[in-house]
């Protein structure tokens, strides 16, 4: 009933390649499930089980996955966190990750066409630094 009401409140698949109302079920499963907190809680644990340069893989499936992912990446392959307007750091964060990938890898033309499923999916790839001693 959901789904037909979605479909009527904002329109057919006129030029869509999925039903109207997927996005909306996404949502609720994201929300229901707690699967960006989860993401979250799960990047740092992941870490902790590296050794030095091990590697951290992770495949999002779609946006919101990977905007935490990246920021995650991100905050940890840097040496300071502190705002960019801020004269000098005072966070003393150290880097502990080392991006190996610029930005995210994505299918191929070719994994698309035989893998449908694929085309939303972005692979993120860092190293652990090795231990300062």
């Amino acid at each position: 009933e959901l789904a037909k009401a979605v479909e009527e409140a904002v329109g057919g698949r006129a030029r869509r390649q999925s039903h109207p109302a997927t996005r909306t079920f996404q949502a609720l499963r994201i929300a229901v499930n707690q699967e960006l907190l989860r993401l979250e809680t799960a990047l740092p644990q992941a870490y902790g089980l590296l050794g030095d340069l091990g590697r951290l893989v992770v495949l999002s499936y779609h946006s919101l996955e990977d905007r935490i992912v990246k920021s995650y990446l991100r905050r940890e392959s840097r040496d300071c966190i502190c705002p960019p307007r801020q004269p000098a750091c005072t966070c003393g964060h150290t880097a502990v990750l080392r991006t190996v990938e610029r930005g995210a890898l994505r299918p191929s033309a070719q994994e698309v066409a035989d893998n449908p499923r694929s085309r939303s999916a972005r692979l993120r790839v860092a190293e652990r630094l090795p231990a300062a001693s």
